[in-house]
């Protein structure tokens, strides 16, 4: 991984990677949950927000989140991910429904979501793109339901405002640009877009489990 262009990559470059290492993907990270208490802990709490409403795992992955959302509080899950790759992972994995789309235009009618999580996929995006992102998150969520984001905060090479970009992965050519976010100014995008913050939590990695850079944990909600 090198540092890379702020601006580096596209919604294009970006699927493009994710479909060519989703299986690998699936296989490295599926089971990463097991090693990250304080995220279990937060996925129920969102679902406890957000139970008996439809929830949006947007940038799901291999769905492995999504799966968790499905045992609880009676939440009703289905992932959204740029890559049609990974939707096709995840559903395999799961049975649950998945739908290939971009995060700034979800094809999902206005406030109908009792939720939406976010976990580390606004981290490909420029603040053009994650604003219209959370514009879109505001537009789908019901009054009063949560949203759940999170990101990478530094690592020991890079600090907020600064990214790395990678363009081999697991033999794959790729080319993904990883941007670390402030928290203070993604809270005020989430404002920006008429999302109110709940909590925050801020954490230090897991060591072995995880990429060793800090995260934070973005609680809002959309005013009723």
């Amino acid at each position: 991984m090198s540092a890379g262009s702020p601006d580096a990559g596209t919604p294009l470059t970006t699927r493009g990677s994710y479909d060519a290492v989703a299986e690998r993907y699936a296989r490295e990270l599926g089971a990463e949950l097991d090693g990250k208490p304080l995220d279990r802990a937060l996925l129920d709490a969102f679902a406890e927000l957000a139970a008996g409403g439809p929830v949006a795992d947007v940038g799901c992955g291999p769905g492995h989140v999504t799966a968790r959302l499905a045992g609880l509080h009676d939440v009703r899950p289905f992932g959204v991910d740029l890559s049609p790759a990974m939707c096709a992972v995840a559903h395999r994995g799961s049975g649950l429904p998945f739908l290939a789309a971009d995060m700034s235009a979800l094809p999902v009618r206005s406030g109908a979501l009792g939720g939406v999580l976010c976990l580390y996929a606004v981290i490909h995006l420029d603040p053009a793109e994650r604003a219209a992102a959370y514009a879109e998150f505001a537009r789908v969520l019901r009054p009063g339901a949560p949203l759940l984001v999170a990101f990478h905060t530094s690592d020991p090479q890079l600090r907020a405002g600064q990214s790395a970009h990678l363009d081999q992965w697991w033999g794959h050519r790729v080319d993904l640009t990883f941007r670390y976010l402030d928290p203070a100014a993604e809270t005020a995008a989430l404002a920006r877009a008429g999302l109110a913050l709940t909590a925050r939590l801020d954490r230090e990695p897991h060591p072995g489990a995880e990429h060793p850079s800090r995260r934070a944990y973005l609680l809002a909600r959309r005013p009723a």
